[in-house]
């Protein structure tokens, strides 16, 4: 038997869902479906809401609303009265869809970046720098080496 569904979920304490939203509120422009980097959703959620603020409440209820799919069904599936902060809501949401993190990339995943057929040097250089500012080390030879492995014959 599958458990009632439930019109209404409550997960979030009583003062979550007592404080007014702000009238100027302004619902963030983005949605997670359950098969998103959990990492990325955060930092651009986040971002948002240092442009239009609001208080821990605030943010715990325009985080739910950039639910869509099986994320709102979890959502649903917790219990009553379950959340009591944003930091909270935050962790449970990135221990669920921990699985969907992308892996950080490593300074020899440069090796992987090559310059396709018919694209000029220009766009290969930037795919390649765009991959260079994610890296948390550099090794200004290694990068070398993997840029010039990884130019088509003749782009020079």
């Amino acid at each position: 038997m599958n458990p009632p569904e439930r019109d209404c979920p409550k997960p979030f304490l009583r003062a979550i869902m007592d404080e007014p939203m702000p009238a100027n509120s302004v619902a963030p422009k983005i949605a997670f479906m359950g098969v998103e980097d959990p990492g990325s959703h955060l930092i651009a959620f986040n971002a948002q809401m240092i442009i239009t603020g609001g208080s821990d409440a605030v943010r715990c209820k325009m985080f739910m609303g950039t639910f869509t799919g099986t994320t709102i069904q979890w959502f649903s599936g917790l219990p009553n009265g379950h959340i009591s902060s944003f930091v909270q809501f935050a962790k449970l949401f990135r221990e669920q869809f921990h699985a969907n993190r992308v892996k950080p990339p490593v300074l020899y995943d440069l090796f992987n970046v090559r310059q396709r057929e018919g694209e000029t040097l220009k766009y290969y250089l930037n795919r390649f720098w765009a991959l260079i500012v994610t890296l948390q080390t550099h090794d200004e030879n290694v990068m070398v080496f993997a840029f010039e492995q990884g130019v088509a014959p003749g782009s020079f």
